[in-house]
């Protein structure tokens, strides 16, 4: 993914690759239950060390470069990735500051 962007990358530019990745394929809902496989206490949030492990080791795996990237900017709080909202970014882009 990441040697496809024409040069370096800001996060702006690695969500709309990753979106790209997906668009057409899965929508918002099935996006989030895919996360939710595991988050076993329906929390809406999965552990940033265990979510990199999830990506860099199945299916169509991400460098770990890509995991920084994503991670730079992503809905993290207290070591844990809010996937709702980052599906929702995903699919919908950033809020606005002002929102």
């Amino acid at each position: 993914m990441m040697n496809e962007a024409p040069g370096p990358i800001n996060f702006t530019m690695f969500l709309t690759m990753f979106g790209e990745r997906l668009n057409g394929t899965d929508p918002e809902d099935v996006i989030k239950n895919a996360f939710a496989c595991f988050d076993k206490d329906n929390t809406g949030f999965i552990n940033e060390d265990q979510l990199r492990e999830l990506l860099t080791t199945m299916g169509d795996r991400f460098t770990e470069e890509e995991v920084d990237e994503m991670y730079r900017e992503a809905p993290i709080r207290n070591g844990n990735f809010d996937y709702v909202e980052f599906t929702r970014i995903l699919k919908h882009g950033k809020k606005d500051k002002d929102d």
